[in-house]
Order: C-alpha cells, then sequence, then structure tokens
C-alpha cells in the first residue's frame, strides 16, 4: 500500500510513528480528522503480524472514528492508536508511560482511552506523562469503564434492527452468537439474558471461556461460531471477520456487534445486503464507548448524560435503516452518508472567522 497517496485519497490528516528501543515500544498513532473536534481513539494493543498490519488498522480504525462521532452528533475527530505488542505478556508500565509522553507531543490533537489489550489501570500510567487522556478510573474522575455504555448501545441498536426485521424489538427466545467474550460482549450478554435470548459464544483466551460456562452459556470453538444457528450474530473480538469466506456460512437474519472494521471490504457489506441480512453498522451501534467519555470533556463526568445520549442509537439505527430503505442501499452506505453529511455541513462553516 502507498501510505501517503492512500492516506491523501481518504483524507487523513497525521500518521505518527513511534519507538522507543529501550522499554521494547512500537506504536503508531492515525488520526483522520479533526473538523468536528480532538480526534478521540482507543489505544489497541495487539501482537501485529507485521509492522503494515499494525498501520493498515490504525488508519482504517482512525476513520470509523471520526464517522463514529459524527453520526453520534458529537465534537470530536476520529483518531487511534496501536501499540504492536501481546497485551498479556508484553506491556509493561514503561511502556505505556514511554507511549504517554508521545500522546503529549501531539498538543491535544489526539486524545486517548481504553481498546482491545488496553485496561483503565494502564491508562492511569499513560496519564502520569501526558493529560490527553479520557476514559480514566471513576477514582481519578474520569468516565470509568467504557465497555458498559458500548454495551448498552450495541444492545439498543440491536433492538432497533430486531424491530424491523421481526416487527418488535423483543429479543425473548432470539439465538445470538458472540465472537469474542471481552468486557463489551459480557455487557451485552448481561442486556441480553434479561430478556431471555440464548447465546452461543466463543473466544480464543481461556479466561473468557471459562467466565461463559460460569455464566452457564453454550461454548463452541473459534472456527464453528459463524455455522451455528443463530438469529443474530453478533462480532465483539477483531475486524475484517465478514468477508467472502465468512459471509456464506452465516444462518442469521441480523448482525450487530461490537467489533470495529467488521467488514473486510464495502463490497461484503453490498452481499449481506443482497443475502437480506440486516448488517447494524459497527461504529453506528458501537458508539456507546466514545459517547461515554465525552460525558467527561469539559465538565463533570454525568453518567445519567451518557446514557441517554448511549439509549439515543436505537433511534439513530432506526434513520440508518429508513435512508437505506428510502435509496435502496446497504447500511453501512446510509451510516457513511448521514457522517459525511455532518462532516461536510461543519467544514463549510471553517470559512468564517470567529474571532478566536
Amino acid at each position: 500500500m502507498d501510505i501517503l497517496e492512500y492516506m491523501s485519497n481518504q483524507k487523513y490528516e497525521q500518521l505518527t510513528m513511534i519507538t522507543d528501543p529501550g522499554v521494547g515500544l512500537k506504536a503508531v498513532i492515525a488520526i483522520h480528522d479533526t473538523t468536528l473536534g480532538p480526534s478521540c481513539g482507543g489505544t489497541r494493543i495487539w501482537p501485529y503480524e507485521s509492522e503494515a498490519a499494525a498501520i493498515e488498522d490504525a488508519l482504517r480504525l482512525a476513520k470509523a472514528m471520526s464517522y463514529k462521532s459524527a453520526v453520534a452528533d458529537l465534537p470530536l475527530g476520529g483518531g487511534k492508536a496501536v501499540i504492536i505488542a501481546d497485551s498479556h505478556t508484553q506491556k509493561t508500565e514503561a511502556m505505556l508511560r514511554s507511549f504517554g509522553r508521545f500522546v503529549e507531543t501531539l498538543s491535544g490533537r489526539y486524545l486517548t482511552t481504553t481498546d482491545v489489550g488496553s485496561t483503565g489501570r494502564d491508562l492511569e500510567y499513560i496519564r502520569q506523562e501526558t493529560k490527553h487522556v479520557v476514559g480514566l478510573p471513576t477514582t481519578m474522575g474520569g468516565s470509568g469503564d467504557t465497555s458498559v455504555m458500548t454495551g448498552l448501545g450495541i444492545y439498543v441498536g440491536m433492538k432497533a434492527a430486531a424491530k424491523e426485521i421481526w416487527g418488535t424489538d423483543s429479543l425473548s427466545g432470539k439465538r445470538v452468537a458472540i465472537q469474542g467474550f471481552g468486557k463489551v460482549a459480557f455487557n451485552v450478554a448481561h442486556h441480553l439474558l434479561k430478556e431471555n435470548a440464548t447465546l452461543i459464544v466463543t473466544d480464543v483466551y481461556k479466561g473468557a471461556i471459562d467466565k461463559a460456562r460460569q455464566m452457564g452459556l453454550e461454548v463452541v470453538p473459534p472456527d464453528e461460531i459463524f455455522d451455528v444457528s443463530s438469529d443474530i450474530f453478533s462480532p465483539c473480538a477483531l475486524g475484517g471477520i465478514l468477508n467472502s469466506i465468512t459471509i456464506p456460512k452465516l444462518t442469521c437474519s441480523l448482525v450487530a456487534g461490537g467489533a470495529n472494521n467488521q467488514l473486510l471490504s464495502d463490497s461484503h457489506g453490498d452481499e449481506l445486503h443482497r443475502l437480506g441480512i440486516l448488517y447494524a453498522p459497527d461504529y453506528v451501534v458501537n458508539a456507546g464507548g466514545i459517547i461515554n467519555v465525552e460525558a467527561e470533556i469539559g465538565s463533570p463526568y454525568n453518567i445519567d448524560r451518557a446514557r441517554e445520549r448511549t439509549e439515543r442509537i436505537y433511534d439513530i439505527m432506526e434513520n440508518v435503516i429508513s435512508l437505506s430503505k428510502d435509496k435502496n442501499i446497504a447500511t453501512y452506505k446510509a451510516a457513511d452518508l448521514i457522517a459525511e453529511e455532518r462532516l461536510a455541513s461543519v467544514q463549510n462553516i471553517k470559512h468564517i472567522y470567529s474571532g478566536n
């Protein structure tokens, strides 16, 4: 991939490569768009197979954050950081604090928070070196664990989509296959179990599987989750899992989950549309996390405000479905149009001098 040409075509603003050999730090920070405000997105800690894979993931995730904040009507842009490391065996205080120093050099253009492989404790280390951190533990005045609101948003988005398919937003009796059983999936499961849905889950980590079994959930091997009979498939692990290999295996009517960049390419969103499988765009339904951290920026964190704005994802998902039907386009295209329209409308006022 020609990185600079790709960034230019996709309207990225900045890509920062980071190394600190003394602490084993190799990282990438991508900033897609700051039209609406400072870029904001989590720090993902993952043992990528190559530096190229890490860069591509950071870029894709940053753009998704721009669209996520735009659709959710937040005053934030899109950014993302990835640290190339195994969060279970290689993550250290020194590595995280070094990363925090590099975040500080961006002077507030990028606000970081948690993502796959990072925790609230990790943010505490990063916060020692930079003030540009959100989603800190509540004991430090932050909004706390983002997975709670993320899970709520996925759940209400799932209900809105269910209403379109089955004429009711009740999920009672629905079979939901959940890929990945980390913090977000656990919170989604919490809501689904309250509605008496039947859950089938998988994960690559033993600890997650043990937790699922303790909850009495059916567990299947990772390579079998696409084949199980289900009404809803909920991807809550990594991206790119909706592709030409996995889509033909799906038995569901609805795809709605927490993973970012679930579609390997746009063509796979078109394929789901052609097959009549309703796809709830990932950055629409998983926006609860960014909504939660935005609720602490510039004012004391208010959980009621965060919850109320997260519950609006139900209405946003309805709008996406309505636009999809009106224009006879895939839901991912409808969501993109809504996001791009907001970005363009704000860009149009940038030429007006505000006097500040």
